[in-house]
């Protein structure tokens, strides 16, 4: 049954699944950063207050979320499919031949790991090596990086160069000429890269530790 607690619930995994808070998240898809507040969420007269519309659709597009992954959520065990996603090393990905030049996963190396009602149908996973991404990622995490979802500045990325390096950072900053780039982890530096030497960046929607 589709209840006001469910939907509530939904929104909040979303911003757990991209790591924000609820305001984080509000703020992401474009939104007053109050908008999914916990206590907006009753009216002072203790009315029932549900998110609108088109506040779910803008957290949908920011999220690069399908409706029946919300559904999912919303309804877990439901009619939303399991997407089979490639699934590979992070380190080994980089090392290797394994993404076009739009940076969709080839080649037959990669495990499948289903993931439920995803939008992307090239979405990929990618398990983390090492502490070298430490606090954000650790060691045997698995991020969901999809090439289709849009990517706005503090975004966390995947980037591949032209080089064969493969970097897990946020987006500071793209310009025509250049990529600015933070560490995840404090120990290690922040990079600026040339938009030439980049042979694509795709955007980390999801995490699982």
């Amino acid at each position: 049954m589709f209840t006001h607690a469910k939907i509530w619930s939904a929104i909040d995994q979303l911003a757990e699944r991209s790591d924000l808070s609820a305001s984080g998240l509000a703020r992401q898809a474009g939104l007053d950063p109050t908008t999914f507040n916990k206590s907006k969420r009753v009216t002072s007269q203790g009315r029932l207050r549900w998110p609108s519309t088109e506040s779910v659709a803008k957290v949908l597009a920011a999220t690069g979320t399908s409706v029946h992954t919300l559904a999912a959520l919303i309804e877990p065990g439901g009619d939303a499919a399991a997407h089979a996603v490639p699934l590979l090393g992070f380190a080994e990905a980089g090392a290797g031949s394994h993404f076009d030049d739009g940076g969709l996963p080839v080649g037959d190396v990669w495990n499948k790991a289903a993931f439920p009602g995803l939008a992307d149908e090239n979405a990929y996973e990618l398990k983390v090596p090492g502490q070298s991404m430490e606090p954000a990622y650790r060691d045997g995490d698995v991020i969901l990086v999809s090439p289709a979802a849009p990517i706005r500045r503090g975004d966390r990325v995947v980037v591949h160069t032209k080089d064969g390096e493969m970097l897990a950072k946020e987006l500071k900053r793209k310009t025509a000429k250049s990529i600015e780039l933070k560490s995840l982890n404090a120990q290690q530096p922040d990079r600026t890269l040339a938009t030439s030497d980049v042979l694509w960046m795709a955007r980390i929607l999801w995490v699982s530790q």
